[in-house]
């Protein structure tokens, strides 16, 4: 009774703060999903599957998921390759080899807002440090945060944080035993065949996580409002057209337009969208994922160890 009841005590508190602050948000955002609520009225509508009938036939809303993709697919990729070269980089036996590490680290560190608004201070078209480096060049200035170059400082601004990404794979690198590509190295293999044969696979884990985590969070970027927006904000319609991801067309939806119902269904086929990438992505690297101990020789030992 003791032991169960201290159970209860340390979990009680994040059962409680999950029931209220997840899964009640999430029940709620189905229901509204249904309504033609307006956020303000207390007398919503039930429309049914209106809403997600609209959402896949709304062309703006497929172009803004469509450059979602677009964005996610060249950004993971970017991050993952940045992150490991850095990572394989201050994994060498340098001096001032801490120094290092703690320098590219902390732009991880900064807060993302933070980041975002310093991005758009630097690209600014009128006092930009950006600008001002290309008049010292006698080229003329452009507008970073407008079209066609928007999208390329998302770009910068995402691979600002590939500290997080170097600090995972420079753990996964020093996991791997020395003694493997020293070996191989005697048997006349090269530092690329090195890395590529032995290196890479057993750090295929690391850069699989990387893979589903960056791909999650990617599909839920929503600092491009933040960058896009001008100094006296008019608007979601001040986004450039490159950058308005599915998450500014919710935004846009919900304060805007006060079409909380149909946001919400944004919202729910989003979701279905994110579980749908990262099933593909299980499936796609089953094979491709090299893992010393398979989950079913997991089991057999943990049964074994256990007696059982």
């Amino acid at each position: 009774m003791r032991r169960a009841g201290a159970f209860y005590v340390f979990t009680g508190p994040w059962v409680l703060g999950f029931l209220a602050l997840t899964v009640y948000p999430l029940g709620y955002a189905l229901w509204l999903s249904f309504t033609n609520s307006d956020g303000l009225s207390p007398n919503a509508r039930f429309v049914g599957l209106d809403n997600y009938r609209e959402v896949f036939s709304d062309p703006d809303t497929l172009d803004s998921l469509a450059r979602t993709g677009l964005f996610t697919a060249i950004t993971v990729p970017l991050t993952i390759v940045a992150g490991l070269f850095l990572a394989v980089l201050v994994n060498q036996p340098l001096r001032a080899r801490g120094l290092f590490r703690t320098l590219l680290y902390l732009p991880a560190v900064v807060p993302p807002v933070g980041a975002a608004l310093t991005f758009k201070l630097i690209f600014d078209r009128d006092s930009g440090s950006a600008n001002g480096v290309l008049d010292l060049l006698g080229v003329n200035g452009v507008s970073w945060l407008a079209d066609p170059y928007a999208r390329y400082v998302l770009i910068m601004l995402t691979l600002w944080g590939t500290g997080n990404v170097m600090v995972i794979s420079l753990a996964g690198l020093q996991d791997i035993p020395r003694e493997l590509n020293e070996a191989a190295r005697v048997d006349g293999a090269s530092w690329w065949q090195s890395f590529t044969r032995i290196t890479l696979p057993l750090l295929s884990p690391v850069l699989f996580f990387q893979v589903v985590t960056g791909i999650i969070a990617a599909l839920q970027t929503f600092l491009p409002l933040l960058i896009s927006l001008d100094p006296t904000p008019k608007g979601v319609a001040a986004v450039p057209e490159s950058n308005n991801l599915i998450m500014i067309d919710v935004f846009s939806q919900y304060f805007s337009n006060g079409r909380y119902g149909y946001a919400s269904a944004l919202l729910w086929v989003l979701f279905a969208f994110i579980m749908l990438v990262t099933f593909v992505v299980f499936r796609l690297g089953k094979g491709a994922v090299f893992y010393s101990v398979e989950p079913e020789q997991k089991k057999t030992k943990s049964r074994t160890i256990g007696g059982k």
